[in-house]
């Protein structure tokens, strides 16, 4: 990726300017981090030790949570490092290599709901075909397209960014980098090529948004016909939080990058960055355990075979 940019580094933006707000910010930080690694890491453990949860629901929940821990861990120790030793320069290197792992991270996340979209909609609305459309293989094969799409959509966009001239400064208005927040450096016009990019990205992520939105009317079409309470109990109870995760990483992550960084304000970008980075990958362990029974028993056996019961 070298080109003729005089940018070496980067400065990130701070989330505060005093002392004080910076241990603050540090301290916030290390508590939400550790909450999502104990969280995700408790699910993981909980779906591949209990042989009762290896279905295909809990297959894709599963990688969700490991794509959870890569996500926050991508952006939120650099963050905490910046304010506990006061330091706000990032490499032009790290910030490429940030920029990719996040992005690859946040898409292969957005294509895996979408298959989960599916799932929930075969479960629900095609039960008797389940296992033929949802086989071992076949999950398999759509992880691992997903996993795989997040691979190459960053990689794209990582080289097309890191291409661009940049030479009207370094100073990142956001916590991590970001490629708006890098396009405004560009001293040529080269960046309408990465715009062109990030124009076909939204089109694709708007068509993944209409497959989960029309999986999930027809669910709920299907669950309005089901005659005991029981049955609804349990339909809503695995599809909920899937919607719930859904909406607010869409919602977010749209709110983020429909606003100029260049005519808002910084902390207005350092916020909506916060709800779509940090949040999801943070909350998402607690709705499904909040949600799932199933998940909360396995979660509940777990910690009583590490620590049994006093007599």
């Amino acid at each position: 990726m070298s080109n003729s940019s005089s940018t070496t580094q980067f400065l990130l933006l701070a989330f505060a300017d005093t002392r004080e707000l910076q241990l603050l910010h540090f301290w916030l930080f290390l508590g939400i981090y550790l909450a999502a690694i104990l969280d995700n890491g408790l699910i993981i453990t909980a779906i591949a030790c209990d042989h009762h949860l290896h279905t295909p629901m809990y297959f894709f929940l599963l990688n969700l949570s490991l794509l959870d821990l890569g996500s926050i861990s991508t952006t939120v120790p650099k963050s905490m490092a910046n304010s506990l030793w006061d330091f706000r320069a990032t490499s032009y290197l790290g910030c490429a290599v940030q920029l990719f792992f996040f992005l690859f991270l946040f898409a292969a996340e957005y294509c895996l709901l979408t298959v989960m979209a599916y799932d929930r909609y075969v479960a629900i609305c095609k039960p008797l075909h389940y296992g033929t459309l949802l086989g071992s293989r076949a999950c398999v094969h759509m992880a691992a397209a997903a996993w795989g799409t997040g691979f190459f959509y960053p990689l794209l966009h990582t080289v097309n960014t890191f291409s661009v001239p940049l030479c009207k400064g370094n100073a990142v208005n956001q916590f991590f980098c970001e490629i708006p927040q890098i396009l405004k450096f560009s001293c040529s016009d080269s960046y309408l090529r990465e715009a062109g990019l990030v124009l076909v990205s939204v089109c694709l992520a708007f068509g993944c948004f209409i497959f989960i939105v029309l999986s999930y009317v027809e669910i709920f079409r299907a669950v309005l016909r089901i005659p005991s309470e029981q049955g609804w109990h349990k339909a809503f109870s695995t599809s909920l939080p899937h919607l719930t995760i859904v909406s607010l990483l869409i919602s977010t992550g749209i709110f983020a990058y429909l606003k100029s960084p260049s005519t808002s304000s910084p902390y207005l970008h350092l916020v909506a960055s916060f709800l779509y980075s940090v949040v999801p990958p943070a909350v998402n362990p607690l709705i499904y355990s909040m949600r799932n029974q199933e998940l909360k028993d396995a979660l509940k056996k777990m910690i009583q075979s590490f620590i049994p019961l006093q007599k």
